[in-house]
């Protein structure tokens, strides 16, 4: 598939910076994220790992035309998993979407490997996949002032993906990482920054000027790419091993999720806005 024809991401190349801009362009469902969603991220990093005057991406959600509050945009709102999004697929690329692969290994993974700088610019709520991609996926996390940040897997009865497992205890330590996991409370933009989980919280109309200005300083002629490249490396595959086994137990811990009383529960719950009542099976 060619870049022009991503249904459910926006793919836009500066071809005067080589920045490539992706964009989560549902905004109807908040920029949830689909398995189709997903197979197109791959797509986008593997059309910029075979095109080298594509130097940089910057990841963002795109804006709701009809809601034109900046307090309430949507970086994206997590997975979507409506049958729905599925639907009118081509054949050929349903053979390359591993339904089992929920918490996304292949995705994970084929960025986690790939040198090139990305830079993930929040620009509105962030929950679920909408933030555990950017913390595994991003080499900087900036945020809008008006972003916020929440990882509700436990408490919807599920575990969570990305590798998040692993690189969230890495980020801010081991007893911080399981309490957020476990609870699943909102954190502010500023929450977010003092926990070390991003890089910066920025006026909202700075965010994008902001993330260009810094990816400028990553590439060339403003930025030593090769280095900059060489060092990603160097980070990243020492741990490549590791997050591989992550995501692993993450799919084996999902795939027995979702067949869970607890996870049907916690669905009925949100459905019937009450609180759930467990049973811990």
């Amino acid at each position: 598939m060619n870049v022009e024809d991503f249904k459910d991401i926006l793919y836009e190349k500066d071809d005067k910076t080589g920045i490539v801009m992706v964009t989560l362009n549902q905004v109807k469902r908040k920029n949830a994220m689909s398995f189709y969603t997903f197979w197109e991220l791959w797509q986008a990093v593997d059309a910029m790992e075979k095109d080298d005057k594509a130097m940089a991406m910057i990841i963002t959600g795109a804006k709701d035309p009809d809601n034109p509050d900046p307090a309430k945009e949507a970086f994206s709102s997590g997975g979507y998993f409506n049958i729905a999004a599925m639907q009118d697929i081509d054949p050929e690329i349903m053979k390359e979407i591993e339904l089992t692969d929920i918490a996304q290994k292949r995705l994970t993974l084929k960025f986690f490997e790939f040198d090139k700088p990305v830079i993930a610019a929040i620009n509105g709520l962030a929950i679920g996949a909408g933030f555990t991609l950017p913390l595994s996926c991003a080499d900087l996390i900036y945020l809008s002032e008006h972003a916020w940040i929440r990882l509700p897997f436990v408490r919807l009865g599920i575990v969570p993906e990305f590798a998040s497992t692993y690189l969230l205890s890495r980020a801010i330590g081991f007893q911080r990482a399981k309490e957020i996991a476990y609870f699943g409370e909102k954190m502010t933009a500023q929450e977010g920054f003092n926990l070390g989980l991003v890089n910066k919280v920025l006026p909202h109309d700075e965010l994008i000027p902001y993330a260009k200005e810094m990816a400028l300083k990553l590439i060339p002629p403003g930025g030593p790419g090769l280095a900059v490249r060489l060092t990603k490396r160097a980070f990243h595959q020492p741990y490549v091993e590791a997050v591989a086994k992550s995501l692993d137990m993450e799919n084996e811990g999902l795939n027995k999720a979702v067949m869970s009383k607890d996870f049907a529960e916690a669905g009925l719950a949100r459905k019937e806005k009450r609180d759930p009542v467990y049973r811990g099976e």
